[in-house]
C-alpha cells in the first residue's frame, strides 16, 4: 500500500459518484459547521467590541443578537430561493454572472473563495482558543496546533465528501447537543435563582457619536455568525436526489439553529454578567457558570473545540466546488476542474489548505487579530446574489415574481448595508486587506481567462494557418559518458534522421580524451563533437551550439535526444544529478526544438 492510499484511501469509479452524495442529516454537518460554529465566538466578539465603550454598554448585546438574527432569517430566506431558482450549485458566483454580468460574478466568486480561506484561518484559530482555554499549558504551542489541524482536516476532505461528513457529524451535533443544554441549564439557573438583573444601561455612557460607532462596529463583529450561510447553495449537487428540495430543507434546519443558539447564547452572557477575558472565552466562562467543572463543562468545552476546528471542513467541502466551477468557465486553472481518485476535488482542497495556513503564521494563532479580516468577503457575495436574484425575478417575471423580488430586495439593501458597516468599521483593524485582497483576484483571474482564450484562438483550426515542411532534420545527442543508455539513444536518433550528432561538453581534458577513444570504437559511425566551457556550465554551451545549428538550417527542426536511466527506488534519483531535467526545462521555451527523452530502466 502506496503512502498516499493509506491517507487518503483507494480510488473510487466515477460510476458511484450519485452514491457518496450526502443525506440531509451529513449535509448539515458537512455545510454547516461553519455557521453553527460561530456561536461559539459570535457573542463574544460583540461584547469585545462593546467594552471599547464600557461596561456600560453591555446591555446592547441582546439587541445587537437580534437584529443579527434577523439578518440570518433575511438572507436564509433568499437563499431559499437561490437554491430552488440555480439548483446546480454556485451560488452567489453562479447568480451574480448569469444575471448582472461576468465582472460582478467574478468579484462574488473572488469573494467567497478569500472568505473561505479566512474561515479556515478563524475556526481552526477559535477552536484552538477553546482548548487553550480548558488546558492553558499549550497556549504556547497555539500555531503548531492550528497548522495540525489544518493538515487533519486537508486529509479528512481528500478521503470524500461522505467521509469528512461522517468525520464530522459526531462533533457538529455534540456541539448543538451540549450548547442546547446549557442554554435550557442556564435559564432555568437563571428563573429559578435570584441574581443581580441584566446589565443596565448607562445613559452618560451611551450617548454621543462615539459610543454610536462602537455600537456598529459590535454589530459588524457579530455578524461573523452569517458566514457559512451560503455554503449550501453552493453545494446543492452534493445531495441526493432531490438535490433541490434535501438543500433548501437542510438551509432552513440550520437557519432555526443558529438563531435559537445565538439568541440563547447573547440572553445569558448578560444575565450571567460574564465579561471577555484574555485567557478565557466566553463560552467557557458561561460554561462554568452553569456547570461549574464537571464533566457536562469539559464535554461542552471539548465539543466546541471540534467544531470550531471542523467548522474549517465547510470551506474545505465549498472551496473545490466554487473553484472547480470558476476554472471551467476558465477564470481559474483547469486543473481545480479535475476530480481526484476519491471524487472529490483534491487539487483545490490541496491550495485551501496551504494558503489558509499564511494567516495563522502571520497572526500568532489569534482569534481577535484575524476577526477583523472576516465576514467583508462574504457580505460583499450576499449582496450581489440577492441583486442577482432580484433581476432573475424580474427576467423571468413567472408565478409569484413580485413576492420574490421584494424578499431579496430587501436581502440586498440589508447586506449592502451591513457591508458598509463592516467595511468603515473594520477597515483600520485589517478589513484593508480583503477590500485589497478582492480585486486583486479578480484582476488575476481576467489574466488567466485572457490567456486562455488566447490560447484556444491559436490552437484552432479554424484561422486556415498552415504549418510550413521543415527542411532539414538535425538530431543532437548530448553525452554525459559513453555507457548502454547512450547507445540506445544514438540508436534512436539514426532512426529518426540521417543528420545526426553527438555532443560532449568538455569539463576536463583527460575525461575528454577518454571518451573520444571510447566513442571511436561505439559510437555507430556517429561524428562527436566537443564544446568547452571555460566556466564549467554544461548547458550554457550546448545552447549556444544548438543556436549555431539553428542559424544554419533556419527552416529546419533539431531533435535534442536525452539518454536517461531511471533508477529502480525513488531515493537513487537523490544520488544522481538531474542535468537531464534542467536541460528539458530550458529547451521547452526554445523555437524550433524538440526533447525527447531516452529511457533506461536499471534493474538494481
Amino acid at each position: 500500500m502506496s503512502i498516499k492510499e493509506f491517507l487518503i484511501g483507494s480510488p473510487i469509479e466515477s460510476i458511484k459518484e450519485k452514491h457518496e452524495r450526502l443525506t440531509k442529516t451529513l449535509g448539515l454537518a458537512v455545510f454547516s459547521s461553519d455557521a453553527l460554529s460561530s456561536v461559539a465566538y459570535g457573542t463574544e466578539e460583540i461584547m469585545i467590541a462593546l467594552l471599547a465603550g464600557g461596561a456600560a454598554l453591555l446591555h446592547l448585546t441582546m439587541p445587537i443578537a437580534i437584529t443579527i438574527v434577523a439578518l440570518v432569517t433575511i438572507v436564509a430566506t433568499s437563499y431559499f430561493q437561490t437554491i430552488h431558482a440555480y439548483p446546480s450549485g454556485g451560488g452567489a458566483y453562479i447568480v451574480a454572472k448569469d444575471n448582472l454580468g461576468a465582472y460582478p460574478g467574478l468579484v462574488a466568486g473572488a469573494a467567497l473563495l478569500v472568505d473561505y480561506v479566512l474561515t479556515v484561518t478563524v475556526s481552526i484559530s477559535a477552536g484552538v482558543a477553546a482548548i487553550t482555554s480548558a488546558f492553558p499549558a499549550l497556549a504556547e504551542h497555539a500555531i503548531a496546533l492550528c497548522l495540525f489541524a489544518i493538515f487533519a482536516i486537508m486529509i479528512v476532505n481528500l478521503r470524500g465528501v461522505r467521509e469528512s461528513g461522517k468525520v464530522v457529524s459526531f462533533p457538529v451535533y455534540a456541539f448543538v447537543g451540549g450548547l442546547s443544554l446549557l442554554i435550557a441549564a442556564g435559564l432555568f439557573k437563571w428563573v429559578a435563582i435570584p441574581g443581580p438583573g441584566m446589565h443596565k444601561e448607562v445613559a452618560s455612557a451611551a450617548s454621543g457619536a462615539l459610543p454610536l460607532f462602537i455600537i456598529l462596529r459590535a454589530f459588524a463583529s457579530g455578524c461573523a455568525t452569517l458566514t457559512g450561510i451560503e455554503a449550501i447553495s453552493n453545494g446543492v449537487r452534493a445531495f441526493k436526489e432531490p438535490e433541490a428540495k434535501n438543500a433548501a430543507s437542510t438551509l432552513a434546519l440550520m437557519a432555526v439553529i443558529l438563531g435559537a443558539l445565538t439568541l440563547g447564547i447573547a440572553f445569558l452572557a448578560q444575565g450571567f454578567h460574564i465579561l471577555p477575558k484574555e485567557n478565557e472565552t466566553v463560552l467557557s466562562q458561561l460554561a462554568r457558570a452553569v456547570f461549574h467543572t464537571g464533566p457536562i463543562y469539559y464535554l461542552i468545552q471539548f465539543s466546541t473545540a471540534l467544531i470550531l476546528i471542523l467548522a474549517a471542513n465547510t470551506s474545505f467541502a465549498d472551496f473545490p466546488r466554487l473553484s472547480s466551477i470558476m476554472a471551467a468557465d476558465r477564470y481559474l486553472p483547469r486543473q481545480l476542474s479535475n476530480r481526484g481518485d476519491r471524487l472529490v476535488f483534491s487539487n483545490g482542497i490541496l491550495i485551501l489548505g496551504i494558503v489558509s495556513a499564511v494567516p495563522i503564521i502571520i497572526f500568532g494563532g489569534n482569534t481577535n487579530a484575524l476577526i477583523p479580516l472576516y465576514a467583508v468577503g462574504v457580505f460583499t457575495a450576499f449582496t450581489l446574489s440577492q441583486a442577482g436574484m432580484v433581476k432573475h425575478w424580474y427576467r423571468l417575471r413567472g408565478e409569484g415574481w413580485v413576492k420574490s423580488i421584494i424578499i431579496n430586495s430587501v436581502g440586498t439593501i440589508a447586506t449592502f448595508v451591513v457591508f458598509l458597516i463592516i467595511a468603515v468599521t473594520k477597515f483600520m483593524h485589517g478589513a484593508w486587506i480583503v477590500v485589497l485582497a478582492i480585486p486583486g483576484l479578480v484582476l488575476l483571474t481576467r489574466k488567466i481567462h485572457s490567456h486562455y482564450l488566447d490560447v484556444a484562438k491559436e490552437l484552432s483550426l479554424e484561422t486556415g494557418v498552415k504549418e510550413a515542411e521543415y527542411s532539414h532534420h538535425t538530431v543532437i545527442i548530448p553525452l554525459s559518458g559513453v555507457h548502454r543508455a547512450v547507445l540506445k539513444a544514438v540508436k534512436y536518433g539514426k532512426a529518426l534522421s540521417d543528420d545526426v550528432k553527438a555532443v560532449y561538453v568538455v569539463l576536463d581534458m583527460n575525461e575528454a580524451k577518454k571518451l573520444e577513444e571510447k566513442w571511436k570504437e561505439f559510437g555507430m559511425g556517429v561524428p562527436l563533437i566537443l564544446l568547452h566551457s571555460p566556466y564549467r556550465s554544461v548547458s550554457g554551451p550546448l545552447m549556444d551550439y544548438i543556436e549555431s545549428v539553428q542559424a544554419e538550417y533556419p527552416a529546419g527542426v533539431i531533435t535534442v535526444i536525452l539518454p536517461e536511466f531511471v533508477p529502480l527506488k525513488w531515493w537513487h534519483h537523490l544520488l544522481h544529478n538531474q542535468t537531464a531535467l534542467l536541460i528539458k526545462g530550458k529547451l521547452l521555451f526554445k523555437k524550433g526544438v524538440v526533447s525527447t527523452s531516452v529511457p533506461l530502466r536499471l534493474q538494481r
